[in-house]
């Protein structure tokens, strides 16, 4: 068994682990639910690359200011994305690192399947 086998087996047991607990099972489905929205994807990837204030997310993503700040209030329930004051600006970022994986594996999977 070589190390990358080792890395499998130690993930499988973790994963049936949290497979045993309702609550991250339903925390899970809740997370994957907030990805699967085009505006929230965006605002997602758009975060991947540096932190963000409302009015940086609207011109990017193109929607109102009012939907912005919708999906915004979603992905921070979510555990997707936090905020931090800086001065009278609210600043967005990602929560942490696995929302940054999430993102750039699921764009790498998309883009293989596609042959791009």
């Amino acid at each position: 068994m070589d190390e990358h086998d080792v890395d499998k087996a130690g993930e499988g047991h973790r994963i049936a682990e949290y497979l045993q607990d309702d609550e991250v099972i339903y925390d899970t489905t809740q997370m994957f639910d907030a990805l699967s929205d085009y505006t929230r994807f965006q605002i997602l990837g758009a975060l991947c690359e540096r932190d963000l204030c409302v009015a940086e997310l609207v011109d990017g993503c193109h929607v109102s200011q009012s939907a912005i700040s919708h999906q915004l209030r979603l992905l921070r329930d979510r555990g997707l994305v936090s905020v931090r004051r800086d001065g009278q600006r609210s600043v967005y970022s990602l929560d942490d690192d696995h929302v940054r994986t999430l993102i750039s594996v699921g764009l790498e999977h998309a883009g293989e399947k596609e042959g791009r």
